[in-house]
């Protein structure tokens, strides 16, 4: 390759790198736009794998509902599973409900129980806008994307950058696991302080959801 020609390949890359700031900007500026007008909300995050015919789904749903009885909006990844049982509970209730989808390479589609899309391609915005816009979060049993979620929001509370809210973590026997290796490797290593496992609470109750985050987050 002449000199000539990495010079153009250098120019080019650094083009698209110039581009690429501006779509991440711009999806920003569109998340906010979106999402500024909604109610105090909750964030759902769970496995989009779940069944509706499972029980977990029906829990899910349970409590949205009770969350939309109780005033708040609920905003979830939009997609399948346990995320449209979040949707579906606000929905059905008359309640806010909002999806902040992301485009996927295995195509993941939105739910039908939704007011408020959102559209994200980098999930760094996406979780920005879960953050943002929620005052508590409730973690249901899931995979990589919900241990992400609950890290990002356990490590910002930790460190201070930003205000503590309530997060639940739904199903005591799904959790408890974690929960444990939190104990006995985290906190026995010194890798984190006893206090750090009271930025949760686990519980298996809908009614204990509400209740904790009502308690916290006065609307």
């Amino acid at each position: 390759m002449t000199q000539r020609s990495k010079q153009f390949l250098i120019d080019d890359l650094s083009i698209q790198e110039s581009w690429r700031l501006f779509k991440i900007m711009s999806e920003i500026v569109d998340g906010f736009e979106n999402l500024s007008d909604i109610g105090p909300a909750v964030s759902l995050f769970g496995s989009a794998r779940v069944k509706p015919e499972e029980p977990l789904y029906e829990k899910t749903v349970e409590i949205s509902k009770k969350l939309s009885q109780a005033g708040y909006s609920v905003i979830t990844g939009g997609g399948p599973g346990l995320m449209e049982a979040g949707n579906k509970g606000a929905f059905e209730n008359g309640g806010e409900s909002i999806g902040l989808h992301i485009h996927l390479p295995m195509e993941q589609h939105n739910n039908p129980y939704l007011h408020i899309r959102s559209d994200f391609r980098y999930f760094f915005i996406r979780k920005l806008m879960f953050i943002k816009y929620a005052m508590a979060y409730v973690a249901l049993p899931g995979g990589y994307g919900t241990l992400d979620e609950l890290a990002e929001a356990l490590v910002l509370i930790q460190t201070h950058r930003i205000k503590p809210f309530p997060i639940i973590l739904f199903g005591s026997e799904f959790w408890g696991g974690l929960v444990d290796w939190f104990k006995d490797q985290l906190v026995t290593n010194s890798f984190c302080h006893e206090d750090d496992l009271d930025l949760f609470k686990v519980t298996d109750d809908p009614d204990e959801v509400v209740s904790h985050i009502k308690k916290h987050v006065i609307i």
